[in-house]
């Protein structure tokens, strides 16, 4: 983990700044996302087990971060999370659905089109989406059938015993 992380500023001026995975967060980034990612707190009307402070820390809100761009990026499980990274895919996942319930990809989706907007320009008035997600209903009529469709098998089927074909000549020497 020193190596991944720590290299470029041990090592100084010697190597240029490292290149950051597809998935990893970058300090600046980090900085405008970290506001909107709520601070976890204890339920006042659930009975706790243990006192305030103890049981297994919480991971860093950073790491869980990273955690679901990991899984945006590659498309993967959660359960494929690699775990010597991110630990308890389970963990990283229920994190997900509390900000998930807090609102906080909304806000960043928001934010990510509104400085979009500021630096390209969005065509507001304008605007497409397609939605087509089964047949029209009404669109056989007008269209008529399809020319690839040839019915079905039991349409096509011949009676049990029955031949596909007629012979030629009809009687039973035909040499």
């Amino acid at each position: 983990m020193f190596l991944r992380c720590g290299m470029a500023a041990w090592t100084g001026k010697a190597m240029a700044k490292r290149k950051l995975a597809s998935w990893e967060v970058s300090d600046e980034f980090w900085k405008r996302v970290e506001p909107w990612i709520p601070v976890r707190q204890r339920a006042e009307d659930k009975d706790y087990v243990r006192k305030p402070g103890g049981g297994r820390k919480p991971k860093e809100a950073r790491v869980v971060f990273e955690a679901v761009m990991y899984v945006l990026r590659t498309g993967c499980q959660w359960k494929a999370l690699p775990r010597e990274c991110f630990g308890s895919a389970s963990a990283i996942h229920q994190r997900f659905l509390e900000w998930e319930r807090a609102g906080v990809f909304l806000r960043l989706w928001q934010a990510g089109l509104a400085e979009y907007d500021d630096m390209e320009g969005i065509a507001w008035r304008w605007q497409s989406v397609d939605g087509a997600m089964m047949k029209a209903p009404l669109a056989q009529e007008s269209v008529g059938p399809n020319p690839t469709d040839r019915g079905k098998k039991w349409q096509q089927a011949n009676a049990v015993g029955g031949r596909a074909w007629t012979p030629a000549v009809d009687h039973r020497d035909r040499g």
